[in-house]
């Protein structure tokens, strides 16, 4: 086994559309929230930062990497779940049933267009082979639980479990051969 790097994983802070489902679509950070994940970011060891190409995830890692001068880059496999026909609507405005299917199984039912779980975790999976040791990875929540469950062997429902608020970060101990497999350092 390959020796461990230290990976820490950030979600975005505040949007305008907080309570909807947020996927591919953009909605624009706030300035708190930029904020914020400056501020959660300040104690961590970091040497670079890598960011979901979605504005709301990019703003906010590209102040962190302005404050800490350390480079960015945006890599598109960090991007949130596709809600599909879901997006940009609140929970409550969708079919309970179909969102119930949803919530227990994401890969068997999931959203009216939108993307399967099994997606989202096998390229943020294929991310995670990429990373380098002190690395931030400001993305999503969707995400950040697909790299739980991809490095932790935790399944869809289990991964709904761990809240992920706003400029929340998981720190990783992270091991990536033969696969990723992660110890959860901390969770801010």
């Amino acid at each position: 086994m390959t020796a461990a790097i230290t990976l820490h994983l950030m979600r975005h802070g505040a949007t305008a559309a907080d309570g909807r489902l947020i996927g591919h679509h953009d909605a624009p950070v706030t300035a708190a929230g930029i904020a914020a994940c400056v501020a959660a970011a300040a104690p961590l060891s970091v040497a670079r930062v890598v960011t979901s190409d979605l504005a709301r995830a990019a703003a906010c890692g590209g102040a962190i990497a302005a404050a800490r001068t350390v480079p960015v880059r945006a890599d598109p496999r960090w991007r949130e779940l596709d809600f599909g026909e879901w997006e940009g609507r609140r929970p409550d405005t969708i079919d309970p049933a179909a969102l119930a299917a949803f919530w227990h199984d994401p890969d068997v039912a999931p959203p009216p267009g939108g993307e399967r779980w099994s997606a989202l975790t096998a390229r943020v999976g294929a991310a995670l082979t990429e990373v380098a040791d002190a690395t931030l990875v400001v993305a999503h929540a969707g995400a950040i639980r697909a790299a739980l469950a991809v490095t932790c062997g935790l399944d869809a429902r289990q991964v709904w479990a761990v809240e992920l608020h706003h400029a929340g970060v998981v720190s990783l101990r992270l091991w990536r051969s033969p696969a990723p497999v992660a110890q959860i350092v901390a969770l801010r």
